[in-house]
């Protein structure tokens, strides 16, 4: 869990996309998540995580349903929901949280 602190700590906004690999809604949504990830170059950063590689972290963070969304800056939680979400929707949240 340190590193996970280490990894939000940061004044970038970072987007969490808890997921699970095998699950065929994700592999929809990746293309996504790449096209966020590009268009936010280094004003943020967009993190996968698989839930079944990290169950620990899931567990404290009550992830429940994947995906589940998450936007942490300077080790805070400022936005978070389930289910995916559009291009455009996560490149204006994460333009809001940028300083």
């Amino acid at each position: 869990m340190s590193k996970f602190g280490e990894l939000i700590d940061g004044t970038t906004p970072l987007l969490l996309v808890f997921f699970e690999e095998l699950e065929e809604r994700y592999q929809e949504f990746h293309p996504t998540l790449t096209a966020v990830a590009a268009a936010v170059g280094d004003q943020g950063k967009v993190i996968k995580i698989d839930v079944n590689k990290n169950p620990k972290l899931v567990e404290a963070l009550r992830v429940k349903v994947v995906p589940t969304l998450m936007i942490y800056k300077t080790g805070e939680m400022v936005w978070r929901q389930s289910g995916e979400q559009d291009a455009n929707t996560l490149i204006g949240l994460l333009q809001e949280f940028t300083d």
